[in-house]
């Protein structure tokens, strides 16, 4: 198992991709400390594992105290941690420049950009080893590299490309520290959120779902979307030791979108 015996946080654990992390660091062995806003979600999720190998703390990211009472937990119950992954974002901010709203602009910063930051900031002086390596993996957006035409999501992007550069000077910062930092970069992915949209594209057009799909996918190398198992099974190899020589990577896992 990748992640046996070790200790793993999640941030943004709910019905998409930080639940489906946490469930592949839980099956590759790891003890899973599960962050979300929601008590409820991280209830939920808790409530599948083995209650010897799971915590979870209420957290919201901008807050300071939220953040270190989650790597606390992890340290308290644990013993020890030694990977985190950073999926908590905002991402319901739409439209472009022309017309933008800049608060809006400044939330998504502040939960994206400063939020995974200050997570990240409060697990690092736990991280740091004198032998070995830990791992810290942001979840970033394609979007950063190629605008997405079917939603405008210009500030959701522009975040995730500002959290790409603190990746690559984390890694430069934290590397003697042997903490290595990496990111993972979906496309479309297939789970709750894009069958959603799928699903109310679809009947807003009045044309099968199928038909919404097929516009996503044509472009792609391989015949269908990744799923949100495929992009947490990529964060688990970037946290884990088969990735011990890897850090200020991003790997996009987008089923070779743009490609064709």
């Amino acid at each position: 198992m990748l992640l046996q015996g070790k200790t793993v946080i999640v941030s943004g654990v709910g019905d998409g991709l930080g639940r489906e992390v946490a469930q592949a660091a839980y099956d590759q062995g790891a003890n899973v400390v599960l962050g979300a806003r929601t008590e409820a979600k991280l209830a939920k999720a808790a409530a599948e594992f083995d209650p010897a190998r799971v915590a979870y703390s209420p957290t919201d990211i901008t807050s300071e105290s939220d953040c270190l009472r989650l790597v606390d937990l992890a340290v308290e119950r644990f013993g020890a941690l030694d990977g985190l992954v950073n999926v908590a974002a905002m991402d319901q901010v739409f439209g472009g420049v022309s017309d933008a709203d800049f608060a809006d602009w400044r939330a998504v910063y502040e939960v994206n950009v400063v939020g995974t930051l200050q997570l990240s900031k409060a697990a690092i002086p736990h991280l740091a080893r004198e032998t070995g390596t830990t791992g810290i993996v942001h979840i970033l957006s394609q979007s950063m590299w190629v605008p997405a035409t079917e939603v405008m999501q210009a500030a959701y992007a522009a975040s995730k490309g500002a959290l790409l550069s603190a990746t690559y000077g984390m890694a430069k910062e934290l590397g003697p520290r042997r903490i290595r930092v990496n990111a993972v970069v979906p496309s479309w992915m297939w789970g709750p959120m894009v069958q959603g949209y799928v699903a109310w594209t679809a009947a807003s057009q009045k044309i099968a779902e199928e038909q919404i799909v097929a516009s996503l996918t044509d472009r792609m190398a391989l015949p269908e979307m990744a799923s949100d198992g495929d992009v947490a099974n990529a964060a688990v190899y970037m946290v884990s030791q088969y990735a011990g020589g890897v850090t200020g990577q991003s790997l996009a896992v987008n089923a070779g979108d743009y490609l064709r």
